[in-house]
């Protein structure tokens, strides 16, 4: 800035003039000399002899101002063509800053991934220990633990006598039907889908792999057949029918099991007619709606129910309605599990709708179940639990020595829990373990129970089941989807099968 200053105030002697370029001489600038006179109007006195020179520019040449005025119309193009652009992108994608609308926003921004919490379970503490809890609002419930494995409750006085009244009339208003249902052809033509080989079948049911098929094997697999109770006696007269067992020894090796056309073991099985006593249950029940616009008692069940699982309104609403369930003299159930392992070749019955897949066989997926007494029994009825907190669990060691702990018609007395038909009475149990992540993992093998037969009188019981998929997104997804349906559709969009309206406005009081 001080020389600046300096040139500004000293005055200079001005140099010679260039001369003038003679035509045709191409231009150059002028040649620097440290003692001649510049072209910058300086002299040789200057104190700025040294500061930089400016050449002068050729007339109409690339400093032309003509030049200029074209080279700033190409930037401005330019500049515009690219603003242009960039508020065609912000239009396109939007502003964080303006609000392009509901209709919009629901358009931009996708729907989140259905979330569900963790499933709460009651710890059992220890067998015999009792917490009171509040069902209803008059009231205090006790909750008893029964077994640890499975994990079992009891609780006295669930319903009342009144109650449990109400819910046998509106049963038998409705109508009950054969509970035990044989193998229908679509079951069979299922079965002819699976793609398993004879020698695939016959390791499958060959436990302890020496080769040879004993009874107590086969029996072991007879829970996943065809609704037909299986005894030694029964399976030894079908080996006999169908000439499987030429030997006659009640063991089947691979070449003799080989030679045995598996069609032939269904054909036996239609052509014999099976006794009530044959059947796997002889029983026969009804559903009962506990839906919106259900009778009072229904939906007051279905609450207490909610209170006491803690689990939330949409999966408890969403499961199956209240099964009843009457067992005449000589009525049983064997033991059994109520929900069964979901396999690939499976699904659950009730997100099948919304799972979008295709598979042979469906399974009801019960998360927890929920058995009320409806009746006190004069004789037999017992609920067991065979291998209730057994140290261990051996399918194979249900049967010993001829003693089938599964069978209730004859074995009841051997099991290691029985509880005893009390009306008003609940107990209930889980059917899955849990994952460690807070849902549904492998099915409780403990939960193995059974129906003892009814010796005199009657038995009248219910059963509400949970259902919950042991796949979490598919229950959210099928939880998601009812909610949807619910809010387009109104009353008519719960899942088909759990719908029953035929009764669901009647006002019966007894």
């Amino acid at each position: 800035m001080a020389a600046a200053a300096r040139t500004m105030t000293t005055t200079t002697t001005p140099g010679p003039r260039p001369e003038a370029l003679p035509a045709g001489d191409a231009w150059a600038p002028p040649e620097l000399h440290p003692r001649a006179g510049v072209a910058t109007g300086v002299g040789e006195d200057s104190d700025d002899a040294d500061a930089p020179v400016r050449p002068r520019c050729k007339p109409r040449g690339i400093c032309s101002r003509a030049y200029f005025l074209v080279l700033m119309v190409f930037v401005h193009l330019y500049l515009g063509n690219v603003l242009a652009l960039l508020l065609f992108v912000h239009y396109s994608n939007g502003d964080e800053t303006t609000d392009p609308g509901p209709q919009r926003r629901a358009q931009e921004v996708p729907p989140p991934e259905p979330t569900l919490s963790p499933l709460p379970r009651l710890e059992g503490i220890k067998v015999g220990y009792e917490r009171k809890v509040q069902l209803v609002a008059d009231r205090d419930h006790f909750i008893r633990t029964l077994s640890l494995k499975p994990l079992l409750f009891e609780i006295p006085g669930f319903l009342s006598d009144e109650e449990c009244r109400l819910i046998i009339h509106l049963a038998q208003m409705k109508g009950l039907q054969r509970s035990q249902i044989l193998p229908t052809e679509e079951y069979e033509e299922a079965m002819s889908t699976l793609q398993v080989s004879q020698l695939d079948f016959f390791q499958l049911l060959d436990q302890n792999r020496d080769g040879l098929l004993q009874l107590r094997e086969v029996l072991a697999q007879t829970r996943l057949g065809n609704g037909r109770w299986m005894t030694p006696e029964s399976i030894q007269e079908m080996y006999s029918a169908i000439k499987a067992d030429p030997d006659g020894d009640g063991m089947l090796s691979l070449q003799e099991f080989s030679s045995v056309d598996l069609r032939d073991f269904h054909k036996y099985m239609r052509s014999h007619k099976a006794e009530s006593s044959e059947l796997v249950r002889n029983s026969h029940h009804t559903w009962l709606y506990q839906g919106e616009g259900a009778h009072h008692v229904m939906r007051s069940i279905r609450q207490r129910v909610l209170r006491l699982t803690r689990l939330s309104p949409e999966i408890v609403e969403l499961s199956e309605p209240l099964q009843v369930v009457r067992y005449g003299e000589g009525g049983h159930y064997h033991a059994h599990v109520d929900s069964g392992p979901v396999y690939p070749e499976t699904i659950c019955s009730h997100t099948k709708l919304v799972a979008n897949e295709s598979v042979p066989f469906e399974t009801s997926c019960r998360y927890m179940t929920v058995l009320f007494y409806l009746n006190n029994v004069t004789g037999g009825g017992e609920t067991v639990f065979p291998v209730a907190d057994n140290r261990t669990y051996d399918e194979m060691s249900l049967i010993q020595d001829d003693v089938d702990l599964r069978d209730t018609r004859r074995h009841c007395d051997k099991g290691n829990l029985r509880v005893k038909p009390r009306q008003g009475t609940a107990v209930f149990w889980y059917n899955y373990l849990p994952d460690g992540q807070g849902w549904v993992g492998d099915v409780d093998d403990y939960s193995l129970h059974g129906g003892c037969l009814v010796t005199r009188g009657t038995k009248w019981i219910a059963n509400n089941w949970i259902n919950v998929d042991p796949s979490r997104a598919r229950q959210a997804l099928f939880q998601q989807e009812m909610a949807r349906l619910a809010r387009e559709g109104g009353g008519d969009s719960q899942p088909e099968w759990a719908l029953d309206r035929a009764y669901r406005d009647a006002r019966v009081e007894l």
